[in-house]
């Protein structure tokens, strides 16, 4: 059943997941599952601002020493909060640190905010990430403790099997498609009560299993293109982000973007 909840603001928080990568558009910007929530609770409620302050590649120790206070400072209704799974995906991780700057980003923006909502982001499926699975699942773990807290909704990305088809991953294997963009978009407004406009979770149509010249040539495109650079920016300690501005660092009036867009569905 829909709730009366009426957002007239929201102000994004965390990584290239929130940034909306690969969701791209054709002016070569981002858009993804914010950008689309926010068109949504726009065209419930006149004058919605937001903002979005996620950069790509940040840790969630940047994310709280970059993002967390100028968001709690905006005062928004509605606030998400997205980190820890860079830190998780690096070979050395200190889940304690990690406990610990999430539990100090809840604190501060709890109390800033009308709704803070975390997430167990979505997991891919195949034998890259599964090596990261137990990790991810004790990030997750954080995650729950931490909402419980601090009377944060949870939106559950990893417990969808759906979300875990290839077919919904950029090339990077990294990224959701915009496909995968929408579901976390429908899956949020959901979570906060909001009337389904469909079910998320649904999974893709079979597909015909790929030959395996054809696996292993993807395999090694992904390496060269997108694992290697991957490697290369943990072993030099740098960043996809560095340099990088927020998406939108300021909490203003939402107009959908100009020009052509993408249909939010697939044909």
């Amino acid at each position: 059943m829909e709730t009366s909840a009426n957002y007239t603001s929201f102000v994004a928080v965390g990584d290239s997941f929130t940034e909306g990568m690969s969701d791209l558009l054709p002016d070569g910007s981002y858009r993804g599952w914010a950008d689309l929530l926010a068109a949504r609770l726009a065209a419930r409620s006149p004058g919605f601002r937001y903002a979005n302050l996620a950069v790509r590649g940040k840790l969630i120790g940047q994310i709280v020493d970059e993002q967390v206070a100028p968001a709690a400072a905006m005062r928004a209704d509605l606030v998400t909060l997205v980190g820890g799974l860079n830190d998780a995906l690096r070979p050395s991780c200190d889940m304690g640190r990690v406990r610990a700057r999430l539990e100090e980003a809840a604190a501060t923006l709890a109390p800033s905010c009308r709704q803070l909502v975390l997430m167990r982001s979505p997991g891919r499926a195949g034998p890259v990430m599964d090596r990261f699975r137990p990790r991810m699942e004790e990030l997750f773990a954080v995650v729950d403790a931490v909402a419980a807290r601090h009377g944060a909704l949870v939106v559950d990305l990893y417990g969808s099997g759906a979300l875990g088809d290839p077919r919904l991953w950029d090339a990077d294997r990294l990224h959701l498609t915009a496909e995968g963009h929408r579901r976390v978009a429908e899956a949020v407004w959901q979570t906060l009560g909001l009337a389904a406009r469909d079910d998320w979770r649904t999974p893709l149509p079979p597909a015909a299993p790929a030959r395996w010249a054809a696996r292993r040539a993807d395999d090694l495109r992904f390496a060269r293109r997108h694992l290697g650079p991957w490697v290369g920016r943990r072993l030099t300690g740098r960043s996809s982000g560095d340099g990088l501005p927020a998406k939108r660092p300021e909490l203003l009036p939402y107009e959908p973007p100009p020009g052509p867009d993408r249909p939010e569905r697939p044909s």
